[in-house]
C-alpha cells in the first residue's frame, strides 16, 4: 500500500520585546523580524508581547505575501501582546484569560494590566485540523522568592485545561509561546503531563543554536545580566510542543535558534531568542494501542506537587485577604471618630472656638483614601482565594479520578 504523504511544517515562535516606550530600538527591530519572516517563509509564526496594535499592523502589511492570514489577540488594559501569521486559512479564533495574573498594585512589573491569556488559532491543512495555542504566562522575576509561582501554577493548569477541552475535533495540537518556566519546574511538567505534549528541543532530530536551547541568554545586550547570575548558559523559557490527537504521528525534524544579535547588525531580534522547529506529520498507517497506565504514578504525583503550590498561594491569598480587611475597619472607625470629633467641634464653635476645617478635612481625606484602597485590595484578595480555591479542588478531583482507575 502506497505510503501518505509527509506534511512538513515550519513553525517560529519569538517573544518580540516590543513594549511601546521602554523597549530598546523596538521599531527597528520590528523591522528585522518582518524581514526574516520574509526571507525563511515560514508556514506559522506565533509572536508574543507585540503591545502596539501598529506593529502588528506593520508585520501583517510585510508578511503578506508569505503568511496572508493572521489574527491579532486583544485582552486586558493593554492587551495579551498575541498575534499569530499563517500561511494557511484560518478557520476559527477563542482567546482564553487566565482567572490569575499577578497583583495591580504591583505596577513595577504590570503583567495584570496585559490580561496574560492563551489564543487558539485553528487552521485546516491538507484536510489535518490542526490547534494552535499561544501564550505568554506570568514572569518570574525572583527565582528564589517567587511570589508568583501560585498564579503561574493555576495559569499552567488553566492552559492545560483548556487545551484538553478544545483539542478534541483537532488531528494535530501545537502550542508556542514564553511560559515563563524552566523546563524542571513543577508548572511545565504539570501542562506536559496532563495533555501529553512533546517539546520540540527534547524531541527534536538535529538540535542548532544556544546550548541547552536557552532562550535568554547572557550575552544577548538586552537581557538583564542580574536574573542570569546563577545560570551561565542561560534559561529556556520559550517553547514549541506538540502532538498527534486523532490518527496521525507528528515528529520534530530540526530545531534552531537564533544566537544573539541579527547576522551583520549590532542588535538581537529581541530580548529572547526566537524558536524554529521543522515538525513533519504524516497518517498513522494503523492505529496503535496507547497506555497510559505507565505514567499515571508520575501523573498523579506531579498533581499532588502542584496542588501544594496551589496551597501555598492559597494561605498567601487569604491572609492577605484578612490584614487588607482589617486595615479596612480600621480606616473606618477613624471615620467614625472624626464624625464624632467633628461633632463636638461644631459644639466648641457654638461656644465661641474656632473650627480647624483644613487639618479635619486632610485627616478625614487620609482616612477615605485608605479605607477605599483597603476594600479594593479585599475584594481583589477575595476574588484570588476563591479562584486557588477553585483550581485546588479541581486538582484534587482530577487526582482522585485517577487513583480511582482500574
Amino acid at each position: 500500500m502506497e505510503k501518505d504523504p509527509m506534511l512538513r511544517l515550519r513553525v517560529f515562535d519569538l517573544n518580540c520585546w516590543a513594549i511601546c516606550y521602554l523597549s530598546k530600538r523596538r521599531q527597528e527591530r520590528i523591522g528585522l523580524i518582518g524581514d526574516q519572516l520574509c526571507r525563511e517563509g515560514f508556514d506559522l509564526v506565533l509572536l508574543q508581547e507585540i503591545w502596539s496594535e501598529c506593529d502588528y499592523s506593520d508585520l501583517k502589511a510585510k508578511l503578506g505575501g508569505c503568511c496572508p492570514f493572521s489574527h491579532y489577540f486583544r485582552s486586558g488594559v493593554i492587551g495579551s501582546g498575541l498575534c499569530v501569521f499563517s500561511k494557511f486559512p484560518i478557520l476559527d479564533t477563542l482567546l482564553y484569560q487566565y482567572s490569575l495574573n499577578g497583583y495591580p498594585y504591583m505596577l513595577q512589573h504590570g503583567d495584570w494590566f496585559c490580561g496574560k491569556s492563551v489564543g487558539l488559532v485553528i487552521v485546516r491543512i491538507a484536510e489535518i485540523t490542526v490547534n494552535i495555542y499561544i501564550t505568554h504566562m506570568h514572569a518570574e522575576y525572583s527565582r528564589e522568592k517567587d511570589a508568583y509561582l501560585p498564579h503561574r501554577v493555576v495559569q499552567a493548569w488553566e492552559l492545560a485545561q483548556f487545551i484538553r477541552h478544545t483539542a478534541k475535533a483537532a488531528d494535530v495540537v501545537l502550542l508556542g509561546g514564553d511560559l515563563n518556566m524552566h523546563p524542571g519546574d513543577v508548572g511545565i511538567r504539570l501542562l506536559r503531563s496532563w495533555t501529553g505534549l512533546r517539546d520540540a528541543f527534547t524531541e527534536a532530530q538535529h538540535f542548532e543554536g544556544c546550548e541547552d536551547g536557552c532562550t535568554l541568554i547572557p550575552s544577548n545586550c538586552f537581557t538583564v545580566k542580574s536574573e542570569l547570575q546563577s545560570f551561565p548558559l542561560g534559561i529556556r523559557i520559550d517553547y514549541i510542543l506538540y502532538k498527534a490527537v486523532s490518527s496521525f504521528t507528528v515528529e520534530c525534524e530540526e530545531l534552531r535558534t537564533t544566537t544573539g544579535t541579527v547576522p551583520g547588525l549590532d542588535i538581537p531580534y529581541s530580548d529572547h531568542e526566537a524558536v524554529m522547529a521543522v515538525l513533519c506529520i504524516q497518517r498513522r498507517q494503523q492505529t496503535d494501542n496507547v497506555t497510559i497506565d505507565a505514567a499515571m504514578p508520575a501523573l498523579v504525583e506531579v498533581l499532588s506537587e502542584a496542588r501544594t503550590e496551589v496551597c501555598v498561594g492559597l494561605l498567601a491569598a487569604r491572609q492577605q485577604r484578612y490584614s487588607s480587611g482589617r486595615m479596612a475597619v480600621l480606616a473606618m472607625l477613624l471615620l467614625l471618630l472624626q464624625a464624632v470629633g467633628v461633632l463636638g467641634m461644631l459644639g466648641g464653635v457654638a461656644a465661641g472656638q474656632p473650627f480647624p476645617a483644613l487639618s479635619v478635612s486632610l485627616l478625614a481625606f487620609f482616612a477615605l483614601a485608605i479605607l477605599l484602597f483597603a476594600a479594593g485590595l479585599h475584594l481583589f484578595h477575595s476574588i484570588e482565594v476563591k479562584m486557588l480555591q477553585g483550581t485546588e479542588e479541581q486538582m484534587e478531583m482530577a487526582m482522585r479520578g485517577l487513583q480511582e482507575q482500574p
